[in-house]
């Protein structure tokens, strides 16, 4: 079998390029490989634009999902497949790809023997600025109050678990705002929300599905609009999340999502916010600073991924 030109953008701060190659050895049969490494000040966009350059044909992310949107963003578009070894704390695309997880050797041999699929991605344009590329989701909220909150040494010896705590902080932070919504070509509305997040895919850490309609490949963002104040309005948006939209649709995959006062699920083709005051924001589940206007769309089949 021959194997399309591979280049491998990693980070080395997650994994190192020898047990990446032995891996790769292993996987592809000794097939050859480019690599291109990563920086603090480049987290993946120059390494992978390099890869496009040397003429690759499958751009490999090895690193978190930090690794994985900035490779997204330089090759969407172009026709170079994008395979992902995840070794970061969500990984959240390779979760809803079903990419093995924590064997770097497995997934490599997903890229060496699969075949690639194209998905959307999404565009996110933040206080008028450039265009961002985003695959899992953005917004702000109690989502990104929490990564706000979260130490990043503890996030490197904990994992997910620093996320919880900074639950607390994330918590009391999050109040309800006067938002002004446009969903595609409709008319503005005022919704009270104090998290609104825009999403490709559904799945994060622990099988927890935050949006229970989105497909990678529907042409369509997914939207959740949260406003739940007390235990009462809690309760139930914890019921709609874990029982209506969890366990319920292990039963029936027709079922869609399940919508209560506090909680609603909506789809767009695009979507603009505008916000009285700036609020933390998140981008693929990183901390992306303080937000007043964004404005996401989505690009259907931008790209094909192992």
């Amino acid at each position: 079998m021959t194997l399309p030109r591979i280049g491998i953008v990693y980070n080395p701060s997650k994994i190192a390029r020898e047990e990446l190659a032995e891996a790769w050895d292993s996987a592809s049969g000794g097939a050859p490989a480019e690599w291109f490494e990563t920086t603090p000040e480049d987290p993946g966009q120059g390494p992978a634009r390099a890869a496009l350059e040397a003429g690759c044909e499958v751009v490999v992310a090895a690193g978190g999902d930090g690794t994985v949107r900035a490779v997204v963003e330089a090759i969407a578009g172009t026709g170079t497949a994008l395979g992902i070894v995840p070794q970061g704390t969500g990984n959240l695309l390779a979760r809803n790809l079903d990419v093995p997880l924590g064997n770097p050797k497995t997934a490599l041999r997903k890229i060496a023997e699969g075949t690639a699929r194209a998905i959307d991605i999404g565009w996110v344009e933040v206080n008028g600025g450039d265009p961002q590329a985003f695959v899992v989701m953005v917004g702000f909220g109690l989502d990104a109050e929490m990564l706000a909150a979260t130490d990043d040494d503890l996030k490197t010896k904990a994992g997910w678990l620093a996320y919880v705590a900074a639950m607390g902080q994330a918590l009391s932070a999050s109040e309800l705002v006067s938002a002004t919504v446009t969903v595609d070509d409709r008319e503005p509305k005022e919704v009270q929300a104090h998290t609104l997040l825009v999403g490709n895919c559904g799945t994060l850490q622990g099988g927890v599905t935050l949006f229970p309609d989105a497909e990678l490949d529907d042409g369509s963002l997914d939207v959740l609009v949260v406003s739940a104040e007390g235990p009462v309005q809690w309760m139930e948006t914890l019921r709609a999340a874990v029982w209506d939209n969890g366990i319920m649709r292990l039963f029936d995959r027709e079922k869609t999502a399940t919508s209560v006062e506090a909680a609603r699920h909506g789809q767009a083709e695009r979507i603009r916010v505008e916000l009285p005051e700036p609020r933390a924001f998140e981008i693929d589940g990183e901390e992306a600073g303080d937000v007043t206007t964004f404005t996401a769309r989505v690009d259907p089949g931008a790209i094909r991924v192992y």
